[in-house]
């Protein structure tokens, strides 16, 4: 199979049909199928070959999506950029894989003067006029000669998508067309999520591989994409309540945002109909808020990385109903096999923590260059996630925390997932991040860093007291600061370097 698969399927299907929305503009099936091969066309008389990659800077918009078709189309290799970089990452990840083309957008337009030496072509493609040194977007579509699909897929590279960094320098995960087609089509046939002909919300940023997966399932099944240019709350319920959005993917901070919303009441959000939820926990207490408060939602927890593009586990709507296993992870999805192995990569007895371990059709090649980390993260034909987690009798798979991240207080280890699970049921507790900060008596204490509820109001004492009731008396946290906001990655997941980072030395514990 090959990623514009799904285009020519609807081309020839569905033609007139609405495939894209962004604000005021709707372009059908047909419209955007030749747009998709003239943007192919321009691109190959820019002298771009198949392997080569593409790069592009922007926030969510219809053309995101004829980006990632057009480069399919001629057989070149997408490179979305992390949109919250600062320059020097983006440099980084544009010279390590060798990008020929950034296609960039209004928001990003300051940046292009310190890019401009490491790549060929640069080209402008938001709403406003094209600044001068850049190509326009749609004066080269109009210029260019449409091409035809060239039909490239399989194991042919598809993308080198830079990790989020939570750990590190990003490293380039290596997808091929299989990879992508496998994961996305496996974790539909478990999870059900895009509704065949329905109408998916894109509001997650779509450099990240969480939000092409859905975007991906969506495709394969026929139907609209109902585009915002970033997250906000109110954005989302308008998009929801006017296009009769019916599925979106939503880390948990968006969930979190909409389901508090002070207006969420005055807005219909009776047309949404399927929840995807990943890239970060989800806590318990935070879930069964939003399944109160979107009763007719149905929703699936996805768990993985994008080095297995991106899904390993599903927890499924029926899961949800059910109601006993709301802390899992789910179980392998169809494409897929996991196992918790030990550091000596023996499969450990259920119940006992170890590390994630994925195999299937869906895991990475290698990260773009780097020999030495794809081999240490592939040994033994199975990738290594560095997650932490214990496998119970049925299947369900619990994430207990990052290896890294786990806190070791006076001999006793501590997940974080754990503590953060048990503050979030405070009903004062908006969003939280439990960290292991350092400490003369037990050489790491555990500290809470907490988001508050508008208008609530709690004590650290208070806390440590709450959570004493649900978990260990050790497991509780010590200590704790209040902060307006947490760090986030574009996924949504909290960056615990960040807050690390004033506790700790290099030399004392990593702060990555």
């Amino acid at each position: 199979m090959y990623l514009t698969q799904a285009l020519q399927r609807a081309l020839q299907q569905t033609p007139d049909a609405p495939f894209t929305v962004f604000g005021d503009r709707t372009r059908t099936v047909r419209e955007s199928a030749a747009r998709i091969a003239r943007l192919a066309g321009a691109l190959r008389e820019l002298g771009v070959e198949p392997g080569d990659r593409i790069a592009m800077l922007a926030l969510n918009s219809d053309r995101y999506v004829e980006y990632l078709l057009a480069s399919w189309w001629i057989g070149a290799v997408v490179n979305p950029v992390n949109i919250r970089w600062a320059a020097p990452e983006i440099r980084y990840a544009l010279e390590q894989s060798g990008t020929r083309v950034l296609l960039v957008d209004d928001a990003f337009t300051p940046l292009v003067e310190q890019l401009r030496d490491v790549l060929d072509i640069m080209v402008h493609c938001g709403e406003q006029p094209t600044p001068d040194g850049l190509l326009s977007y749609e004066e080269l579509l109009e210029g260019a000669d449409p091409v035809a699909d060239g039909r490239h897929g399989g194991d042919t590279l598809a993308g080198v998508f830079y990790t989020g960094g939570t750990t590190g320098f990003p490293k380039g995960v290596m997808l091929s067309h299989a990879n992508m087609i496998v994961s996305s089509l496996g974790s539909q046939a478990g999870g059900h999520v895009a509704l065949p002909g329905g109408r998916m919300l894109h509001a997650a940023p779509m450099f990240h591989l969480a939000a092409l997966a859905a975007w991906n399932m969506q495709m394969l099944v026929g139907g609209v994409h109902v585009i915002i240019p970033a997250y906000e709350p109110v954005a989302a319920m308008r998009a929801i309540e006017q296009h009769r959005v019916s599925a979106a993917m939503l880390p948990p901070v968006m969930i979190q945002m909409l389901v508090d919303h002070p207006d969420r009441d005055s807005h219909d959000l009776s047309s949404f109909q399927r929840c995807l939820y990943g890239a970060s926990p989800m806590p318990e207490a935070l879930l069964k808020r939003a399944m109160a408060a979107l009763p007719s939602a149905g929703f699936t927890q996805a768990y993985g990385m994008t080095e297995v593009a991106p899904v390993a586990t599903l927890l499924t709507g029926a899961d949800h109903l059910t109601g006993s296993r709301l802390r899992s992870a789910g179980r392998a999805a169809p494409h897929c096999e996991v196992k918790v192995v030990g550091p000596d990569g023996v499969e450990l007895p259920r119940g006992e923590v170890g590390e994630v371990a994925v195999s299937g059709g869906h895991v990475m090649s290698g990260y773009w260059d780097k020999p030495e980390e794809s081999a240490a993260a592939l040994r033994g034909g199975w990738f290594h996630t560095g997650d932490g987690a214990y496998m119970d009798d049925d299947g369900y798979l619990y994430i207990v925390d990052r290896i890294k991240d786990m806190i070791v207080t006076g001999g006793e280890n501590v997940y974080s997932a754990e503590v953060e699970n048990a503050l979030a049921q405070h009903s004062a507790v908006a969003s939280c991040a439990v960290i292991g900060v350092p400490d003369d008596a037990y050489g790491e204490r555990v500290h809470a860093v907490v988001m508050l509820k508008s208008g609530a109001v709690a004590t650290a004492e208070e806390l440590r007291a709450h959570c004493k009731t649900l978990i260990a008396g050790y497991k509780a946290p010590r200590t704790a600061e209040f902060v307006t906001e947490l760090p986030l990655s574009p996924a949504g997941k909290v960056l615990k370097r960040e807050l690390r980072r004033p506790y700790w030395t290099d030399k004392d514990r990593s702060v990555n």
